[in-house]
């Protein structure tokens, strides 16, 4: 499964987002740091949940984090993330 696809089906289930969009940016980032070949390694995640309602940005970002995992985690060099309620 490509790690695109992974962040999506983890955050759709831990969320039930009404928005949620995963974008990989890899090629964009072509001979910078943490750029692999065949991409998979610079994402850009929207995501828009009742889940987020009420909690500081921090504390969705570390939810989000918490969501994807640290074997998921390890596998991102780079995560922008746009988180709303």
């Amino acid at each position: 499964m490509r790690v695109e696809d992974e962040i999506h089906r983890r955050l759709a289930d831990a969320f039930a987002p009404r928005k949620l969009e995963v974008v990989d940016e890899s090629e964009s980032h072509r001979g910078h740091s943490g750029y692999r070949e065949g991409g998979q390694s610079h994402f850009r995640v929207w995501i828009a949940s009742k889940a987020f309602r009420g909690q500081s940005r921090i504390a969705r970002h570390r939810a989000v984090h918490d969501a994807l995992g640290p074997d998921l985690i390890g596998r991102i060099h780079a995560l922008a993330l746009r988180i709303e309620d």
